[in-house]
């Protein structure tokens, strides 16, 4: 299985997230299931113009500004990356996985997984660089900041924004930011 195929897999698969009852229930037990809002590629809709790359990466700058983000501030690494292999190509981004990897590896505690919605998140304070989340992701969507040095990246699907703005500024419909299913 290639990498494009592996990734393709995993960027599929839905991710159910069990919410806990906690004063009906004592033992605590998993009581529904729901399904995470995640980001999707439609490959057949994706040119591979890599727009959702700069929009990431303006979205994560200081300035938000397009023009500014790229060419006066240090850039960020772009938590999205488009793979491509002959006439397919389609947008890869940290999958927020049921099982994440990267947060049972993480040394200082900086990847941490709330257990309501299922979002991964990176505290960039508690990081202390030792890439171990990009080593162990199964999909290669943590990225290492190589500038800082420090700071790994991924996906943390636009906090504060109703639709990240990957999906926002896909000129073809190429990403979608919907529940699964399985």
């Amino acid at each position: 299985m290639s990498l494009l195929e592996y990734n393709y897999d995993i960027c599929f698969r839905p991710l159910r997230i069990f919410t806990r009852i906690a004063s009906d229930n004592p033992h605590n037990h998993f009581s529904e299931e729901v399904f995470l809002k995640r980001v999707y590629a439609i490959e057949e809709n994706c040119i591979g113009c890599r727009l959702c790359e700069v929009r990431c990466v303006t979205q994560h700058s200081k300035s938000k500004d397009v023009v500014k983000a790229h060419r006066k501030e240090i850039p960020t690494p772009s938590r999205v990356k488009v793979q491509e292999q002959g006439a397919i190509s389609f947008a890869v981004q940290y999958r927020h996985c049921e099982e994440p990897a990267c947060v049972y590896s993480c040394l200082s505690g900086a990847m941490s997984r709330d257990p309501l919605t299922g979002i991964v998140t990176h505290d960039n304070e508690r990081c202390i660089g030792c890439w171990t989340c990009v080593m162990v992701c199964p999909t290669g969507a943590v990225i290492p900041d190589v500038k800082t040095r420090k700071v790994a990246a991924k996906c943390d699907l636009c906090i504060g924004l109703e639709i990240p703005v990957c999906v926002q500024n896909c000129p073809n419909r190429a990403l979608v930011y919907q529940e699964a299913s399985p």
